[in-house]
């Protein structure tokens, strides 16, 4: 292989862990593996769900967020005749353990 060649995979591999740390490190996404009623929810408020989940400060106040959306999606999946599953782990425990809530 030639040295250029060696150069070129050399930068790709920088360059996808770089962006593989970006993502690792970077905010919070909601997904229907880890929000509470996703098929329940528009796009827009899915949208809305997460912009209001990055804002949050602090440990109490997203407890408190996320109890309300549990309610809120609870009762729409009732209306369809369906039990609302918790998550195995709160995303507010995770968000704390990561340093982004006090």
């Amino acid at each position: 292989m030639s040295r250029q060649v060696c150069n070129i995979i050399v930068s790709l591999i920088f360059g996808l862990v770089l962006v593989t740390n970006a993502w690792a490190t970077g905010p919070w996404h909601a997904t229907g593996q880890n929000t509470a009623g996703w098929k329940f929810m528009t796009p827009d408020e899915r949208i809305e769900h997460q912009r209001h989940m990055r804002s949050l400060d602090t440990y109490e106040e997203c407890k408190t967020y996320q109890a309300e959306h549990h309610a809120r999606m609870a009762e729409r999946a009732r209306r369809e005749g369906v039990i609302l599953e918790r998550k195995n782990q709160s995303r507010c425990e995770q968000l704390r353990s990561r340093g982004r809530l006090n």
